[in-house]
Parts: structure tokens; sequence; C-alpha cells
């Protein structure tokens, strides 16, 4: 009976740089096949392309790829080609760099030839990037978008609310009822129209009834502008003339920037939210309380859709940092917060845990649990994230919509003993 020799593992590793990359092959011995630079193109990519059939790389065995990002249109074009794509951390590529020199030496090959490297000696250690679907992708693009307009929306707040307290506190006394301060488009408007205290105390009534109609204002408005109106006649202290004047065209531009930052998350919010409805598990997420569309699709672009992404509800805790670390030396033994974690998915959990609270009955009753058991409100919020994280996986897992009984039992069975009392 003929045996046919399957093919020695090959290992491909790939350091990228902004107009070329460099290639490294390697056999299952360590020993380099191939090494080349390609240019960040489509001929290169043509190239890379090439020098993988060459060395063996088929539909049903792909060479897998080591890189130390996970973005641009490389690792997007390898994705997409279905081989296996690990994204390494600069700093773990930094320390297997050690283990081969001691001389301290560095080079773009050196380093295409670590990274297939790790890939030959450690690769379980690793995983590759998730086989996400196209429409996971495109909502991870609109929700991280989205999340990093609104910080830069509150950092443009920031700014201005800073600038204001310097030579403006009538604005900040007037915006105080609102809920959403500096950032309305009541305040805003009255900021455009007066920029400096001074011009503030000319507006007449009938000219701040016309910009709270301008910011969309139905209801109420001649008593708001009543009230704008006496507040900007108070008597407050002013910076010399020309001093107002030019911080008042400073505080122009700070508005036109926020107004800008405003409507980029008004219109990414838009975005994601229409493409977070399209996908399937939308229904499962958005069940969940404490998360609406927007929540839901910034926690559905953080952990996929790719169900063997993570081998458990465990490690998927680990990733959204929920789950504690423990650190035992001997007798000493000590459990912290994780550190280390997807720091945009760990940012909507404690929103989503908050929520909550008003949303879910059992979950404030967990959280309140907590907090007898001597937890501050970060710890108990976190804890109340942790269990969240185990329901959505086992509900994902098994395409089931969240149910409170089955999520909190002992509080139910608790809440039915009380009735049946």
């Amino acid at each position: 009976m003929e045996v046919t020799a399957l093919p020695a593992p090959v290992f491909c590793g790939v350091d990228w740089a902004e107009d070329h990359h460099d290639i490294a092959l390697l056999d299952v011995g360590g020993k380099q096949l191939a090494k080349q630079r390609i240019n960040d193109d489509a001929e290169g990519f043509a190239q890379f392309a090439a020098l993988l059939s060459e060395h063996g790389d088929r539909a049903d065995a792909p060479i897998p790829v080591a890189i130390e990002t996970s973005r641009g249109l490389l690792v997007a074009c390898l994705r997409a080609t279905g081989r296996p794509v690990y994204a390494i951390n600069p700093l773990a590529v930094a320390r297997y760099r050690d283990r081969h020199s001691v001389a301290r030496k560095k080079s773009d090959a050196i380093d295409a030839a670590a990274l297939a490297n790790i890939l030959r000696t450690d690769m379980p250690a690793h995983r590759p990037l998730p086989a996400d679907s196209e429409l996971v992708q495109a909502i991870a693009v609109l929700a991280r978008a989205q999340q990093d307009a609104v910080w830069d929306r509150g950092q443009a707040h920031n700014k201005l609310r800073s600038q204001l307290r310097e030579f403006y506190p009538a604005i900040l006394d007037a915006s105080a009822e609102h809920k959403h301060g500096l950032c309305s488009r009541e305040a805003r408007a009255i900021l455009a129209a007066a920029p400096t205290p001074t011009m503030a105390a000319r507006l007449t009534r009938r000219r701040l009834e016309s910009l709270l109609k301008q910011a969309g204002r139905v209801r109420g408005v001649q008593a708001a502008a009543e009230r704008l109106h006496g507040v900007f006649q108070r008597n407050y202290l002013h910076q010399l003339p020309q001093v107002e004047a030019a911080l008042g065209q400073q505080t122009s531009a700070l508005v036109r920037q926020l107004n800008t930052a405003c409507l980029n998350a008004d219109q990414l919010e838009e975005a994601t939210t229409e493409a977070f409805e399209e996908h399937p598990d939308a229904p499962i997420i958005r069940g969940f309380p404490g998360l609406g569309s927007l929540t839901g699709a910034r926690v559905l672009a953080e952990i996929g859709d790719d169900r063997t992404r993570f081998a458990s509800a465990n490690s998927l805790k680990a990733y959204a940092g929920s789950a504690p670390v423990t650190r035992a030396s001997g007798k000493s033994c000590t459990v912290m917060s994780r550190k280390i974690k997807n720091q945009r998915l760990a940012a909507v959990g404690y929103l989503w845990a908050f929520v909550s609270l008003t949303k879910s009955p059992d979950a404030r009753a967990h959280y309140d649990r907590r907090r007898e058991a001597g937890d501050r409100h970060v710890a108990a919020q976190r804890n109340l994230f942790n269990r969240f994280m185990g329901m959505l996986f086992h509900c994902l897992q098994h395409g089931q919509l969240y149910d409170e009984t089955k999520a909190f039992p002992i509080q139910s069975l608790e809440d039915q003993s009380t009735i049946a009392a």
C-alpha cells in the first residue's frame, strides 16, 4: 500500500510597514525557507500569494500568518482568503526576539522570522483573528467610530466649559438646568449668536425666543426665553473689553468644534443602530436589560459573531475584563480586577450594568447583595457585568432569548416564597 507523504508544516511571519512588508517562511524545524520584501499594493499581495503557493499553501491547508497588527488592507485581504491570521502583540514579539539573539540586533527581516517562530513554537498559545461576518466587521467600524465621536464630543465640551469659566459664567448658569448642558442645541445656538457675556446681555426676549426655536424647542419657549433673559441680565464680573472680545473669538472656534463633534456622534449613532438591527443576533443582545440598539452594537462589535472565538464563558469574561485575576505565591493569594482587557467592551459593560439596575429588579437585587457583602460600587457593577457576560455567551451559543427567571434563579425563588407566604 502506497502512503502519500503529507507536506511539512510551513509558518509565515510578516513585518509590516507603511509602504512595504517583509515576509519570512520557516519549516517545522526552524529552517528559513524563503524571505522577501513586497510593496504595499495589489502587485505586492500577488507576489505574497505566489510565494505561499510555492511552499505548499492550499485552500484546504492554508499557511498560517503572524503579523503585529489586526488592521489594514494586508490583514483584510489575508482574512478574505480564509487563512488563519494571528495578530501578535509587539511586546510579545520583542520578548521572542531576545530568545534568538543576545546582541539585541534588530531588522525587519529578523522581526518577520521572529513572528514565524512564534507560530512554529507556540501557536496553541495564541488565537487567530475571528472569522466574523462582513456585517459584524462593518458594525465594528461604525460602533468604534461612534464611541470615538462621543469621546471627542466630551473632550470638546470640556475645553469649551473650561474656556467659559474664565470669562462667561452667565452661559454656564443658563445651561445648568439642561441635562445635556453646553452640548444642548439651545446652548450652542446662543453661544453662536452671543459668544461674549456683553453680547448675551444685549439679547432681547424676542431674539432669545427665535434662537430657542431654531434649536428645535417647541414647548415653553416664552418661559425659557424669560428665564435666560433674567440670567444674562444679572451682574457678573467681566474681563477687559479687548480681552473679552478675543476670548469670544476663541469661544466661537470651540463652539464650531463642538458642533462638528455632536453632528458626527449623532450621524454615526444612526448608522450604527441601523446596521445593528440587520444582524440576526440583535434580538438576543437587545433582549438583555440595560442594552439598547447602540450599546448592543458596541457589545456585538467587540465580541463578533464567530461562535468558535471563545471556548467558554470564562474566556469571554476574561476578554471583557469582568473576571478577576488571582495572583498566588506560597501563602500569599490576592484577587484583583483585570487590567489587560478589551477597553471598549469594558466601558460599555459598566454602562450596561448601571442601566440594568433600573430595568431589572433581579439585577438590582444582585447588585444590592454584593454591596451588602462588602463590595464597593464599581466592584458590584463589575460582578453584575461578569454575570451578564456569562448569560450572553450561553444565549448566543444556543440561540436563546434572555429569561429573567433563569438568569437569577435564587432571586426568583425568593420572590415566589414571599408571594406564597
